[in-house]
């Protein structure tokens, strides 16, 4: 990923899955699992399409009124429920709840035998009575609701109606592993109760996805074209971290028509985070086609291509229309990745200002995030401000709860070179960065004691600080330190500028005091890390 310091058309139409009707089964799915928001969207979206069943729309529009605590609305989707099919026995039970709910049971009785005449000997209808009685209370209506499962229990002890509920009340106190086991029996006696598998799929999606994953691929292996079990397991893979998987899954389930809009930025993302970079960008392009004015789509085309090698002189008139239509309206929020790969755009194109800018405000959006901070740094450092960088980068280690070697050693480097912006015009300005620069050093020691760069950094201070007449001699006791310790430790030619630069001082301070063989010493090592400087060479053969 291009992470300097952090880390409706043909193209989502490919490998199409059959047709999926759109009725009210599909609303009737989410809010049998709970998902109350998106079975009211479905059941509404489908309520006039052929194949919808009115009285069944009606009833679970009416259950969802009154979990919303709308009893007038309940009342009206009810008796909408029995003025479309009159024989169809639930709508009697939604208004029995609701003669529950207003204090009178005898009403509620008699709707319920209603619903019993028009449903004889059924296991499932005694379970909705069963739940009528649980939502109204309880524990007041205890004997009614074991006194209907023992009679769904005699009419037909595997229907999966029963276990649901008692799945349901075992999660309500908290059984979760009891509920879990009703559940799984739920699916046991009927393959196709979509909303068995994932009640016990919701039960674990968090704590251990894997076995989300596993009840939830058996309930595609029964129903493969249920937008609940598509999008259901998508967030399984999600939430077990495997955005790869999890991306495949939502690009079937967002080809199906009863996905929710809301979701197909969610595919975006996924397809983002699992490195599908070419199909984010064209995913999110065909979304900006269809509405250009979905600023999520905008955000996810942008982040996609900043990882697009060829698409790289594209991307700065992208972050331009982001930042502009962020800046138009205030809702259209930036997550942290936009404001680092805006920033890392604006800093190519040498608008350093413009990146600072977008990183102050990102800071006061959310001041904890310490990425901010360390990409302010960089923005400074491109306009060679080191002064202003290591300001910034102080910002970074306050918000970084463990900070490392690197990092004590990176703001070391800042602070000494303000102290070198600084020495000229303002000295004390520059001590006060000398001293920065020294105090990170020794916090790098205290992690790495055997590294040769703080040590370095005593070396380049005390030559920073030094007069005309010391400055040839005065950092040789903290470069001959530091020379042992990378020559010990490490690899000198990994670190090549380094030990070339300490080499050469240490050559021509030997040679200064007239040790010849020493001074050759260091100056061959220096040509041993630059064995093509035939200059040098020259020089070092014709010391005598």
């Amino acid at each position: 990923m291009k992470f300097k310091f952090i880390f409706a058309s043909a193209l989502i139409a490919a490998a199409a899955i059959p047709a999926v009707a759109q009725t009210h089964v599909e609303g009737e799915e989410y809010y049998k699992a709970d998902q109350i928001a998106n079975a009211k969207e479905l059941l509404n979206r489908n309520m006039n399409n052929a194949g919808t069943d009115k009285a069944v729309s009606n009833y679970y529009l009416g259950l969802i009124a009154l979990e919303e605590g709308n009893k007038a609305e309940a009342q009206k989707f009810f008796n909408d429920g029995v003025a479309a099919n009159p024989e169809y026995a639930y709508n009697y039970v939604g208004l029995g709840s609701l003669d529950l709910l207003k204090g009178d049971k005898s009403a509620a009785e008699k709707q319920f035998k209603e619903a019993e005449s028009k449903e004889k000997k059924s296991a499932s209808l005694n379970i909705a009575i069963a739940r009528a009685y649980y939502n109204a209370d309880p524990v007041a209506y205890s004997k009614e609701i074991e006194k209907r499962i023992e009679k769904a229990r005699k009419t037909n002890m595997q229907e999966a109606d029963i276990y649901l509920f008692e799945g349901d009340r075992k999660k309500d106190v908290k059984d979760y592993g009891g509920a879990a086991g009703q559940y799984e029996m739920a699916a046991n006696y009927d393959p196709n109760a979509t909303e068995a598998y994932v009640k016990y799929a919701n039960l674990f999606t968090q704590v251990n996805p894997q076995y989300a994953i596993d009840m939830l691929n058996k309930l595609l292996s029964v129903n493969p074209t249920s937008a609940l079990a598509q999008r259901e397991i998508a967030n399984a893979y999600y939430n077990a971290g495997q955005f790869n998987e999890a991306a495949k899954q939502y690009g079937d389930y967002v080809k199906n028509p009863n996905h929710f809009k809301q979701d197909e930025d969610r595919y975006a993302f996924l397809l983002f985070y699992g490195g599908d970079y070419q199909k984010g960008y064209d995913y999110s392009t065909a979304l900006l086609q269809a509405n250009p004015s979905n600023f999520t789509a905008k955000r996810y085309q942008f982040m996609n291509a900043a990882q697009i090698k060829e698409m790289q002189d594209q991307l700065l008139p992208m972050a331009e229309s982001l930042v502009a239509t962020h800046k138009a309206d205030p809702s259209n929020k930036f997550a942290p990745i936009d404001y680092i790969l805006i920033a890392q755009e604006y800093n190519t194109a040498k608008r350093p200002q413009e990146a600072q800018a977008l990183l102050q405000e990102a800071i006061q959006e959310m001041p904890d995030n310490r990425e901010f901070y360390k990409q302010l740094a960089m923005t400074y450092v491109e306009e060679n401000n080191l002064s202003k960088a290591t300001e910034a980068y102080e910002g970074y280690l306050k918000n970084s709860e463990k900070p490392g070697y690197n990092d004590f050693i990176q703001q070391a480097t800042f602070a000494f070179y303000a102290g070198v912006e600084n020495k000229a015009n303002d000295p004390a300005a520059a001590e006060k960065y000398y001293a920065i620069s020294q105090d990170y050093a020794n916090k790098a020691a205290e992690i790495l004691p055997d590294n040769y760069k703080p040590k370095k950094f005593e070396g380049d201070i005390a030559m920073q600080k030094a007069t005309e007449e010391t400055v040839a001699s005065v950092a040789v006791p903290y470069y001959t330190e530091a020379i042992r310790l990378l020559e010990a430790s490490q690899d000198p030619s990994r670190y090549a500028s380094d030990a070339k630069l300490m080499y050469n001082y240490m050559g021509n301070y030997y040679l200064d005091q007239k040790d010849i063989e020493k001074a050759k010493e260091y100056f061959n090592k220096y040509l041993e890390l630059d064995p093509n400087n035939e200059q040098y060479r020259k020089f070092v053969e014709g010391l005598k």
